[in-house]
Order: C-alpha cells, then sequence, then structure tokens
C-alpha cells in the first residue's frame, strides 16, 4: 500500500463535504506532476486530506477505491481522476507550521514543494504524521 497527501481547498470541496459524501471522484488536477502521481494510485493506497488555503493542515484520511480514469471536465484528455473514500478525521490536524518546524520532514515534498496538490508520503512521514494527529495504527 502506497500513501499520499491530496490538498483541497475547503471552499471548493473540504473534508466536511467528503464525510458527507462518503465516496467521491478527485477531479479537476491539471498539473502534470500531480496527475503523475495520481496515476500511480492503486486502489487500497491511503491518503491524507489536507485543507490548502488559510487552512493548510492535513484534517483526514481517505482511501483510493478507484484507480486512475478520464476526468470528463478535461477538454484535453490529458488528465484523470481516482474515487477516494472516506476513512476517518485525523483527531489533532496537523499544520503545515508543525510539519516544517521538525527537522524529520526536510525532504518532506510537503516542505519543499508546498504548492503541489498530490504527493507521495514515505512509510516513516506516514508514520510521523500519524503519531502527530493522534491517529491509531
Amino acid at each position: 500500500m502506497a500513501t499520499w497527501l491530496m490538498k483541497s481547498e475547503p471552499e471548493t470541496w473540504s473534508w466536511d463535504d467528503q464525510v458527507r459524501k462518503g465516496t467521491e471522484p478527485w477531479n479537476g488536477v491539471r498539473n502534470h506532476q500531480a496527475a503523475n502521481n495520481m496515476r500511480a494510485m492503486k486502489t487500497g493506497d491511503r491518503a491524507f486530506f489536507y485543507h490548502s488555503g488559510e487552512e493548510r493542515r492535513i484534517v483526514g484520511i481517505v482511501a483510493i477505491v478507484r484507480p486512475f480514469y478520464p476526468d470528463p471536465s478535461d477538454e484535453t484528455g490529458k488528465f484523470g481522476m481516482v474515487d477516494v473514500r472516506t476513512i476517518g478525521p485525523v483527531p489533532t490536524p496537523v499544520t503545515l507550521a508543525a510539519v516544517k518546524a521538525d527537522g524529520r520532514f526536510a525532504d518532506f515534498l510537503l516542505v519543499r514543494n508546498s504548492r503541489l496538490s498530490v504527493m507521495p508520503v514515505s512509510p516513516a512521514h506516514w508514520k510521523l504524521l500519524c503519531r502527530m494527529g493522534g491517529v491509531k495504527a
């Protein structure tokens, strides 16, 4: 199982929206690097749900339940989407500031390339972030 971090502007699609829907397509990604990360996702992979914008924090966990397929809103046909299912909240949201303040994350993409909307999370970083957020393994 691979692990990821997926960002959303809470005004566009929030954790509360995700919880309400349960399972929903993750669409609208138009960055090639982020789209390539989504292409690598497999059913059963897990991802942190991250509120970008003003909040900048990990708030939940989702599972990939349908791998990459075409995004019908992309007229170019270059980009796709995955379906995600709500797993549960992160009891103590993990802020970007807390991640940046911890030297163990110096090589984490969220620190190095904070604008990327979909990124891999190493197993070591996943465990640390779960611990910081109060998520039981």
